[in-house]
């Protein structure tokens, strides 16, 4: 059969019969977070990504190869694609046109007829009608056969039957949709990099297919466009475009653009085992943090599930086989384990399964069994044959394992003689906390301050019934490239852990918690910046489940104390300053900077008299210089306090992050530095 013929028959077999209905629309607005997840920022973007995932859908069953996400004038959203185009047809059931059924009905879609879609990442096919109910006006636009057919749609409710507006040569879908302010009560506001973000990824996972985000945002005129593809008007907005024919190897290569390669090619495999496409590529770098990414008919998969246990297994299975043929195991050796195998490894795992089941609503973790089966058995293999045909390859990477299990051994021996004698034998708190009086961890909470300027003052403000104090001295070790051994040799890591009674590493207990707040509280400056990084990277990278768990904060310190007469006022950023200053009326030259700073000779009654008639602006320069009661006041005091809370949104992100800021990789930290120095707040 042509290429031609096969696109005709698939074509047949997606049409208006094709679409299956289960129930009505009606609870959507009632519950949106049912549906979506929440009505802030992440179900809003979540719109954006049931739309696209219907266009990625078509890509995935062949129909389908140019993708466009734009960004419109006053929050409108259009995605379109080259597919056949959703059914205009009267569907044989409701007896109203296909698209229609689609776009007003839970429940109804292709994705349910495995002759439409083979593979969807589309679970419950409830995708469009959600967005449309949860949209003040949606509009369809769609190319077929030649006809250009059009509905409109308030709220989930069609304004008019479809009708055709014209004659076309193109083929596809647009969907236009404005977010319901009144749902969507924190704003209408899209972040762009998020968005480019996910779609990139996409890019990687649906090779071949070429996927564009424009920003058209200032452009009146996009909207109007009917036609399938913006670009086609030259509009003189910023766009990008993601097309990649290496799919997951060209992904491992991105993830590992700021990493040094152990071995030079990257593996990779894309076959299908009893109906299950399995797609997998990897490549160790010069690291100790495993990085695996895991997907299931495209959806990301944060928890990973049964793939990624075939492949684990089948992993540790042919690296122990290949280190004793080629007898770099001895026999006096013990095997690797999964552990010392994962080390320093980016691997990305992409299986896509018709029936797929996912553990919990989230779909983060895949719970189909005979993905683990497919996967086992089609990675094993090539990856048996690539350690063969590469043998320089291969040798690199057993040695690189090898060198992990002996790290593992010694940073074994570490822990025992640190954290297993200490939990056995009672291991004292550390002197330097103040602990709190309360047992109960979700009472306590414990401020991590920089010195013993700062802990002193903190020490004294606290509530000591339910606030521990640590202070640190200095700057603790930049961990992550650090083996566990390493980073319990350090006085300030080792009181830190202790204190927070986890312990670390395979001995870690999330239950043994001893703080539900574990708050950072470092000086305003670029020494306290660089402290705080240092301990997140500490807390992201091995003790990642506290953070997961929303434990951990930031303190946020005021930056002015702004004083007129026996007025106080406490600013937390330049703006703020400045709103204080208008509200009090102070002209340029009422206000005294650092009022009074190194004056020794001021005396009693010029204090009162610049008191009375200035305002007196103070800027902290650290926890150290506010007495007790000020720290108490604007830091410590639960009922006046400001805390963030810290939170991992995109751990990939977070990763690279962490990857180019505390790395060996100096040109990539000096080119994120010079990219982002615009928006560094510094005190000059």
């Amino acid at each position: 059969m042509t290429k031609e013929a096969e696109k005709v028959a698939k074509s047949k077999a997606y049409d208006a019969s094709s679409i299956t209905v289960l129930e009505g629309l009606e609870p959507v607005r009632k519950r949106p977070g049912m549906y979506i997840g929440t009505t802030g920022p992440e179900g809003l973007h979540h719109l954006v990504w049931e739309i696209f995932d219907n266009a990625r859908d078509e890509a995935m069953a062949d129909r389908c190869d140019d993708i466009e996400v734009a960004l419109l004038p006053d929050g409108y959203v259009r995605v379109a694609d080259n597919g056949n185009g959703i059914p205009v047809g009267i569907h044989p059931k409701t007896k109203v046109s296909a698209l229609e059924t689609i776009m007003t009905t839970l429940h109804a879609g292709g994705k349910f007829d495995n002759e439409a879609y083979k593979v969807s990442g589309g679970l419950h096919g409830v995708g469009a009608s959600v967005v449309n109910a949860l949209s003040e006006h949606t509009k369809v636009v769609v190319h077929q056969d030649g006809g250009m057919h059009v509905q409109e749609y308030k709220i989930g409710k069609p304004l008019a039957k479809v009708k055709k507006i014209g004659t076309t040569k193109e083929h596809g879908t647009i969907v236009f949709f404005k977010p319901d302010a009144t749902i969507f009560k924190e704003g209408i506001a899209y972040d762009l990099d998020k968005i480019v973000t996910r779609l990139r990824q996409q890019a990687y996972l649906v090779k071949g297919v070429r996927i564009s985000i424009v920003d058209a945002r200032e452009e009146e005129k996009a909207f109007e466009s009917e036609t399938i593809f913006l670009r086609a008007q030259e509009l003189d907005t910023p766009s990008t475009t993601f097309y990649f024919e290496g799919g997951l190897k060209s992904l491992v290569a991105f993830y590992n653009k700021h990493q040094t390669p152990v071995h030079k090619n990257i593996f990779y495999i894309d076959k299908e085992q009893d109906k299950v496409s399995v797609e997998v590529a990897l490549q160790y770098v010069d690291d100790i943090t495993p990085r695996i990414t895991a997907f299931a008919n495209n959806i990301y998969n944060s928890e990973g599930g049964t793939h990624i246990t075939g492949f684990k297994m089948a992993l540790t299975r042919a690296l122990n086989t290949y280190g004793r043929t080629a007898n770099i195991l001895k026999e006096k050796d013990e095997n690797f384990t999964g552990d010392d195998v994962l080390e320093g490894i980016t691997a990305v795992v992409s299986v896509k399964l018709p029936e797929i089941q996912f553990e919990g609503q989230t779909k983060s973790k895949l719970g189909s069994m005979e993905a683990q089966g497919a996967v086992s058995t089609v990675f094993g293999e090539a990856f048996n044959a690539f350690l063969e045909e590469n043998p320089d390859d291969a040798r690199a990477i057993i040695n690189k394992v090898l060198l992990a299990l002996k790290a593992r051994k010694a940073a074994k021996a570490a822990k025992d003689s640190v954290l297993r004698k200490g939990a056995l034998e009672g291991m004292t708190l550390p002197g330097k906390l103040a602990d709190c009086q309360t047992k109960s961890a979700e009472e306590s909470e414990i401020f991590i301050v920089e010195g013993d300027s700062a802990g002193g003052s903190s020490k004294q403000g606290r509530d000591r019934r339910t606030q521990a104090i640590l202070p640190l001295r200095g700057k603790i070790l930049n961990v992550e490239r650090a083996r566990i051994d390493r980073m319990l040799a350090s006085v300030e890591i080792r009181a830190l852990v202790v204190a927070m009674g986890t312990a670390i590493g395979d001995v870690f207990d999330l239950s043994k918690l001893r703080y539900h707040k574990i708050i950072i509280a470092t000086d305003a400056d670029v020494d306290g910046a660089h402290i705080r990084t240092l301990l997140l990277t500490l807390l992201y990278r091995h003790f990642r489940p506290i953070i997961d768990g929303g434990f951990v904060y930031i303190a946020q310190p005021p930056l002015y104390k702004i004083t007129k007469g026996k007025s106080i006022t406490y600013a937390y950023s330049d703006k703020e300053k400045e709103s204080v200053l208008r509200e009090l009326g102070a002209a340029p030259s009422d206000i005294v900077e650092n009022p009074l700073e190194g004056d020794e000779e001021a005396n009693e009654e010029e204090v009162v008299a610049k008191k009375a008639t200035k305002v007196n602006v103070q800027r902290y320069k650290g926890l150290g210089e506010m007495n007790p009661s000020e720290l108490w006041e604007t830091t410590m005091d639960p009922a006046r306090r400001v805390l963030k809370q810290v939170s991992i949104d995109d751990a990939e992100a977070a990763d690279r992050i962490f990857d180019i800021l505390m790395g060996t990789d100096v040109a990539a930290r000096k080119s994120f530095i010079q990219s982002n120095a615009k928006l560094a707040n510094l005190d000059v």
